[in-house]
């Protein structure tokens, strides 16, 4: 189904122009003489919830620093996903953070050129700059341990500017832990788990399945520990298919998109989220500990005090259940399809195996 403008808010790629990207373009200082006056488009990427459509523009004249292409990032054209995402203010979420936030943590972003939000509607268009000829990760696929050290560089770049930062109190437009909300997480998971056992049938282990079970009986007590903090800006979405590699000179670098569920938490939940999941299992258990102590490291080298080795290791270990919780929740709150299925399949199998292999089940009922 397509999408339909919103007020002055371009919905999708029908809704846009010429004259819409050039306005953009001046808006960021991008662009000072030239105007865009012809563009072609085609969609890209695996969002469940927003639309991201690389556009080739063309211009009346040369310019220095006029970009050949850009990517925009609509709501999702489904409606399902996109209810879903008005519904948690996930376009909300993103909109504020490049708007307000991302001069404030130091993780490598794309340059924004546009902001598009209408708070009454609770949705929102982004204009980015276009990172090809980078790549995204693949979270079926998993990566390599070398990518996954100059992640766990950004994860620390990320966390460590406002950790336990008194700033963080008056975002108020940022979710945090709060200790009533383990009851209603629990009560949500536990409506969507025999939804989640019923499409993944046969192809759920007897292992991932009996964790399931038993993490819907024990996830509010689980929960309850993201309230004591320390707490940072995390991304709370900080998975492969929401990173895009590619290289600065000869050093290779890693671009994080996908702002949409960026909260108030504690770092090492994006830390396991993206190990567990990000890693095939073999070179997780191998390369795990290195990883963390690696972020651990570079937390403290960027000035985070009070947080000593042993509670990052066991936050993390603790936090090990926390891709096992998305991938349930999300795959059944987003349009299906295949490749969405095989995504949450792999992420719940590779979490259920992380949290066995750390003893993260051992909180939880029998």
């Amino acid at each position: 189904m397509g999408t339909k403008a919103v007020g002055g808010l371009a919905c999708g790629p029908e809704d846009v122009d010429a004259a819409w990207f050039t306005a953009a373009l001046r808006g960021s200082g991008t662009l000072a003489e030239a105007e865009v006056v012809d563009y072609d488009a085609e969609p890209i990427g695996t969002g469940q919830v927003g639309h991201n459509v690389r556009f080739t523009l063309r211009y009346d004249r040369e310019e220095d620093g006029a970009p050949p292409t850009v990517v925009a990032k609509f709501p999702s054209p489904d409606e399902t996903s996109r209810a879903t995402g008005v519904a948690i203010g996930t376009y909300d979420k993103e909109a504020r953070f490049y708007e307000s936030l991302a001069g404030a943590v130091e993780i490598r972003l794309p340059r924004c050129h546009l902001v598009q939000h209408d708070e009454e509607a609770h949705l929102a268009t982004l204009l980015f700059d276009d990172l090809a000829p980078a790549e995204q990760g693949d979270q079926i696929r998993g990566c390599s341990t070398a990518q996954a050290e100059v992640v766990v560089e950004e994860l620390a770049a990320l966390h460590a500017p406002m950790w336990d930062d008194p700033r963080l109190d008056d975002i108020g437009w940022l979710a945090r832990p709060q200790p009533e909300n383990g009851e209603a997480i629990q009560g949500f998971y536990g409506a969507l788990w025999p939804g989640f056992c019923e499409r993944y049938g046969d192809r759920l282990s007897d292992e991932a399945r009996r964790l399931g079970e038993r993490f819907g009986h024990g996830l509010a007590t689980w929960s309850r520990r993201r309230v004591d903090g320390p707490h940072t800006v995390v991304h709370g979405d900080f998975r492969l298919d929401n990173l895009l590699f590619g290289v600065d000179g000869s050093r290779p670098v890693v671009t994080t998109v996908d702002w949409q569920t960026v909260a108030i938490g504690i770092g090492t939940d994006d830390l396991a989220y993206f190990l567990g999941a990000g890693l095939l299992p073999e070179d997780r258990r191998t390369h795990e500990r290195q990883l963390v102590r690696r972020y651990h490291d570079l937390l403290v080298g960027r000035g985070v005090e009070g947080y000593d080795w042993e509670r990052c290791w066991e936050d993390y270990c603790w936090f090990s259940l926390s891709g096992f919780q998305m991938a349930v929740v999300a795959s059944m709150i987003v349009r299906a399809d295949e490749r969405g299925d095989a995504m949450f399949l792999a992420m719940a199998e590779r979490h259920a195996c992380q949290a066995f292999d750390l003893g993260a089940d051992e909180v939880l009922p029998a």
